[in-house]
């Protein structure tokens, strides 16, 4: 996949830079891993050492007990090698940057997972201008397009009002990090009543906590006794959690999930939800174009999910694009 002036290129383990002997977001063991934020996908047990954020490296420390952890401030260059590195905030989740790696004269960025909207949980997205960029394309097709997220935030406290009126439960399958956490904090601007999470969820609220992010207040739901009555009550907990003996505790209740992915509606029928929210952790088609033009890069790879759809696009408007190829999915496991 390289003709041997590649700054970065796909080895069997994952993206490496030989500058700076070091892989980016490796699916396999790695002597050094660059870690882009704290993602099962992105983040993988068995690296020697693991260079991250400040804000990620307790994450990190949660999902991979027992891992070297070097946290870098964002926008401070470090060496690796004959590399300088440097994280930049991608808005993705807490903690979650892009990676600048420079050498032989060459800058490239590596954007991780990404998104433009705002989020109170995380720094903004930060153009980063660099010779090549390497960018997600998990909705890279024109029919994703996010509305701004107050408004997804609000369905989902007037979804959550009816059914509290009606004396149901309301459970909001998400995922344990970022999402939860982001949900959390934009229903501040609504309420300040308690959530009940899945016990998966808690510990990763927690350090979002002692990070200084504003959340509303939750309690673990296996803390109540049983026979404990839900009604009124929102509950967070991840996908895995559905149809599970935990959730019988809940009785009546509809079921919800938030993610990208129900735009489109043929994911929210096959998976029988009373309702879906469209509110996503990465980029839209809009964006993804915007922040190809912010990069100033000339030559696009592209990664995860539609790449070959966005390269091609790219392709058509004059720019040098092709897809890399990446066992990454995106949003489309539950992390």
């Amino acid at each position: 996949m390289s003709d041997g002036t590649d700054l970065l290129s796909v080895d069997a383990r994952g993206l490496h830079c030989p500058a700076g002997d070091f892989h980016l977001d490796p699916w396999e063991p790695v002597p050094t891993a660059v870690i882009t934020h704290a993602h099962g996908d992105h983040a993988r047990p068995g690296s020697g050492v693991y260079h991250c954020t400040q804000a990620t490296a307790p994450l990190l420390r949660h999902r991979l007990e027992g891992a070297e952890v070097i946290g870098h401030p964002p926008r401070q260059p470090f060496t690796l090698g004959q590399a300088q590195v440097s994280f930049h905030p991608s808005g993705h989740l807490l903690g979650a940057a892009q990676v600048r790696v420079e050498a032989a004269g060459q800058v490239w960025v590596f954007s991780g997972d990404y998104k433009r909207a705002p989020d109170p949980t995380c720094e903004p997205f930060e153009p980063v201008r660099c010779d090549t960029f390497i960018t997600e394309a998990t909705f890279a097709l024109p029919i994703f397009r996010w509305d701004p997220p107050p408004t997804v935030v609000r369905e989902i406290f007037e979804w959550w009002e009816q059914n509290r009126r009606a004396g149901r439960a309301s459970a909001l399958f998400c995922y344990a990090l970022g999402k939860a956490q982001r949900v959390l904090a934009e229903l501040t601007a609504f309420t300040d009543r308690r959530v009940f999470v899945h016990g998966a969820v808690e510990p990763l609220v927690a350090l979002y906590r002692e990070q200084g992010v504003r959340m509303l207040p939750t309690e673990v739901a296996t803390t109540r006794p049983r026979g404990t009555s839900f009604a009124g009550e929102l509950i967070l907990a991840p996908l895995s959690a559905r149809g599970a003996v935990w959730m019988r505790r809940f009785g009546d209740r509809q079921e919800a999930f938030v993610s990208g992915w129900m735009q489109l509606r043929g994911t929210r029928r096959r998976r029988a939800f009373d309702r879906g929210f469209v509110l996503s952790d990465h980029a839209d088609w809009p964006a993804l174009l915007q922040t190809v033009e912010d990069s100033g890069a000339q030559r696009i790879l592209v990664t995860h999910g539609y790449a070959e759809v966005l390269s091609r696009y790219l392709r058509e408007k004059g720019l040098e694009a092709r897809a890399l190829a990446t066992p990454f999915q995106g949003e489309a496991e539950d992390p």
